[in-house]
């Protein structure tokens, strides 16, 4: 199905009603969408910054913070804030649109709501998709709040080209990031809520963690900045982290391998969409495996067809 031409005429022109239409679309897996996307991916270079952290931890108030800081530098800035899926409507349930109201009439920035969709805990690869839409669209500088459990803090690596980390005193966040190898993943660390007992803790913990952590790509050093989102004490400093590794990724030459992990993430999201869609719909096919009549490998190539040996031994 082909794009609307009144559609792409508004979304070119810059229209925000135009790329709202476009991001439903697409989230919506909508052909049109799918077409659009062709036209627009690889238009835009903006700088991507992935917020996650446990939830409570102040991510939306501090992503509001930032977001002041952005434009004070004169940057268009974009928000999809990807929120946990209704299981009932499918939608996203909290709304973290509320905490940033401030922006609503600010034409140079343009908050998003999205559903995660139950993509394992993690980002739904229409996340990837509404990003490109974005970039497109002219924005200068997008961050992508995560839900903030599970896979979303390890998806969050591959899709954007800067990963900020919150944590906060009371709750343990240094041990928990800790088990979960979440440390490996990110980029810049802010520990927010500093004004809480346990600030200067949690910090020297992350440093010793640091110190046994494998060396990042170019030799990057993941810097930790404590703030009070709340106040806005320590968001300029941590923001100026945030662009010292967008110009280390540049002075690396490692912004491109960045943006292929970021397509190779949007294609198996596509294969595990399709996979869990047609397993839904083979219930005789799993009471096979069930009784062991099939091997799990057995049923996805009959539902997936051949495998990648199968495809290697083609070429």
């Amino acid at each position: 199905m082909s794009i609307p031409e009144e559609l792409w005429r508004r979304f070119q022109e810059g229209d925000p009603r135009a790329l709202a239409r476009a991001l439903t679309l697409v989230e919506s897996g909508h052909p049109a969408g799918r077409e659009l996307l062709k036209r627009v991916r690889g238009k835009g270079r903006a700088k991507v910054v992935g917020v996650t952290g446990s939830p409570g931890a102040g991510k939306s108030t501090l992503t509001d913070r930032l977001i002041l800081e952005a434009r004070k530098r004169g940057e268009r800035v974009a928000v999809l804030a990807v929120d946990p899926s209704s299981p009932f409507s499918g939608g996203a349930i909290l709304g973290d649109r509320i905490r940033m109201m401030r922006h609503h009439q600010d034409p140079g920035v343009y908050i998003r709501s999205m559903a995660s969709r139950g993509a394992l805990g993690g980002l739904a690869g229409a996340t990837v998709a509404a990003l490109s839409l974005l970039e497109a669209f002219g924005f200068d500088r997008i961050f992508v709040e995560t839900v903030g459990v599970g896979q979303s803090e390890v998806d969050i690596a591959r899709v954007a080209d800067t990963t900020l980390l919150v944590l906060t005193p009371a709750a343990g966040d240094a041990v928990q990031a800790f088990k979960a190898g979440v440390m490996e993943i990110a980029d810049v660390f802010a520990v927010n809520k500093f004004d809480l007992p346990g600030g200067e803790r949690i910090v020297q913990e992350l440093k010793s963690a640091l110190e046994l952590s494998p060396p990042r790509p170019g030799g990057w050093r993941p810097p930790i900045h404590p703030t009070v989102a709340a106040s806005g004490e320590g968001v300029e400093a941590l923001f100026e982290s945030l662009e010292a590794h967008h110009r280390h990724l540049v002075e690396h030459g490692l912004l491109e391998a960045h943006r292929l992990e970021r397509a190779r993430f949007e294609v198996e999201s596509v294969i595990q969409e399709w996979g869990r869609q047609r397993t839904q719909g083979a219930g005789a096919l799993v009471a096979r495996v069930a009784r062991g009549e099939l091997t799990p490998e057995e049923a996805a190539l009959a539902l997936l067809g051949p495998g990648p040996e199968a495809e290697e031994g083609a070429l």
